[in-house]
């Protein structure tokens, strides 16, 4: 009876140990889930993958140093925009520059790399149109200029062949409009004491010399007083008479013994001078006279003295 109670005992221990137990595990896996729970990352959060920021650093700057290429080409073209493309390769050296000092640029830096780069390649595509569009014109401007001025050399070429018709006609009108001269003559004279003028060929007797010459009829020359010069020579070559010099104004001039004045009006007409030598007599030998319209030599006598 004994031994019964006491294996009752005994297994109401053991029942009490095993419930107590199975409690305590259910308590401690019950705190650890919680605690797991917990610490679990929550689904939710956005999980961003970082940038490889040192290939995109050296990708602007490639795209960079061939945008600066592309502003050289540019640039090169020396056109009305060149100091403006000048300034903008600047900005682009100078953002190379800080670029190549940035060290582990952010995120936020690259994006204000690219966004700067984005910006120059618009400008030189802007700058690139406009330069286009300036040549396209400037070709424009230079054909029509190559148009004109193929008129105005045809006009020119016109112009010279119409001045140098008129040159010839003026020069035609001029020749033609000239008083020709002739019929000179030399005339030794003696003056006696009545006053009656004698010829001779005596020296001795020459008191004077006549000389005459006829201005021809043209009808296209002009009317009015005429002027013409004598020349006369003895046998040194001296100027007798007057011995005046003239000068015409283009580097020519004349020295002359006296002057022959005629009032043309449109018909032949006789003129004669005559030549004193007051200062001797006259000495055997031959002089020489020449017939001059202003600086042109119309003609020529002479006269021997015996």
């Amino acid at each position: 009876m004994k031994k019964n109670y006491k294996e009752s005992w005994v297994k109401l221990l053991f029942a009490l140990v095993f419930v107590f137990g199975i409690g305590a595990t259910y308590l401690i896996f019950s705190n650890e889930t919680n605690v797991l729970e917990d610490n679990a990352p929550d689904d939710r959060l956005e999980i961003i993958e970082p940038d490889n920021t040192v290939s995109a650093q050296e990708s602007i700057l490639d795209s960079l140093s061939n945008l600066k290429l592309a502003y050289d080409v540019a640039i090169f073209e020396k056109t009305a925009l060149s100091k403006e493309l000048e300034l903008e390769r600047k900005n682009i050296e100078n953002l190379m520059d800080i670029i190549k000092a940035s060290k582990n640029p952010s995120t936020e830096q690259i994006k204000i790399f690219r966004k700067q780069l984005s910006d120059l390649k618009t400008s030189l595509d802007e700058k690139v149109a406009e330069i286009n569009k300036l040549k396209s014109q400037n070709k424009n401007l230079l054909t029509e200029i190559e148009s004109q001025n193929e008129v105005m050399y045809k006009q020119k070429a016109e112009n010279d062949t119409l001045i140098s018709k008129q040159k010839k006609l003026e020069s035609t009108l001029k020749d033609a409009s000239k008083l020709s001269l002739g019929n000179f003559k030399v005339t030794a004279l003696n003056e006696k004491s009545s006053g009656k003028e004698q010829e001779t060929t005596k020296a001795k007797n020459t008191d004077k010399l006549k000389i005459s010459f006829s201005v021809n009829g043209n009808s296209v020359a002009k009317t009015g007083k005429r002027v013409y010069y004598i020349q006369v020579l003895d046998q040194k070559n001296t100027v007798l008479g007057e011995n005046k010099l003239i000068e015409f104004g283009n580097d020519k001039a004349l020295v002359y013994s006296f002057l022959v004045g005629v009032d043309y009006q449109g018909k032949m007409a006789n003129v004669y001078g005559v030549l004193n030598n007051e200062l001797a007599k006259f000495k055997k030998g031959t002089y020489f006279v020449n017939f001059f319209d202003k600086q042109e030599i119309m003609g020529s006598s002479s006269i021997t003295l015996e």
